[in-house]
Order: structure tokens, then sequence, then C-alpha cells
């Protein structure tokens, strides 16, 4: 388990820096266009910072056994697809009523650091 966690962390930092960097160069003009550069850098930093949770989770199921730490690393992907692809688009697209649903990616967060705390505590 914690190999396919670390490498899909892995895989997840790999997009965020890549995303990032098409929205700071590629995609300038059009964040521009609609006002949401900052929108932009908000879903790459949650998408970053998340993808090194999972690193950090993969590390961890190494030494902790439990279903607490497969279900953070769940949490994290869903929150990463859901908060940070819900702000990517909105961003790139100017639909706003897609950030109605971002929380529900933030919750996937928060979720996930519980379940880790949860984790940590057996």
């Amino acid at each position: 388990m914690e190999k396919k966690i670390i490498q899909t962390g892995a895989i997840i930092c790999a997009l965020a820096v890549a995303i990032g960097a098409f929205g700071a160069h590629g995609l300038k003009p059009t964040l521009e266009q609609f006002g949401r550069t900052e929108t932009f850098e908000t879903a790459v930093k949650y998408h970053f910072y998340h993808g090194l949770g999972l690193l950090l989770l993969g590390a961890l199921a190494n030494k902790i056994e439990g279903s607490w730490l497969k279900w953070s690393a769940v949490f994290m992907v869903l929150g990463i697809l859901i908060f940070s692809g819900s702000l990517y688009i909105l961003s790139v697209t100017g639909i706003t009523w897609l950030g109605a649903i971002t929380p529900i990616g933030g919750v996937g967060f928060i979720a996930a650091w519980v379940a880790l705390a949860f984790g940590i505590k057996k």
C-alpha cells in the first residue's frame, strides 16, 4: 500500500508543478481575462500541499498499519480533484457556479487530516 500511495503522491506533485507552470506562462492571458490568477494559484498551492501529504502518508504507511491511512489518502486525492479541480476549471472558464462545489473538496482535505490523526492514534 505504501508504494502505491507514494507513487500517487509523486505523480500528483509532478502534475501540480506542471499545471502551475502552465498557468504562469500559457494560461496567463486567460487567467487575467477572468481575473482568476489568485484563484488558480490557490488551486495549485493546495494541490501541491496535499500531494506532499500523500508522500507523508506513504512513508507512514510503512510504519503504521490500519485502514485510517488508506482513507486519509483517498480523501486527499478526492480533495485535490474536487477542490483544486473545480478552481482550475473556474479559473480558465469563468464558470462561477463551480465555486459552490469547491468546499466539498475542502471537507475532503479536512477528513484526510482527521483520518491521519486517527491512524496515528493506534
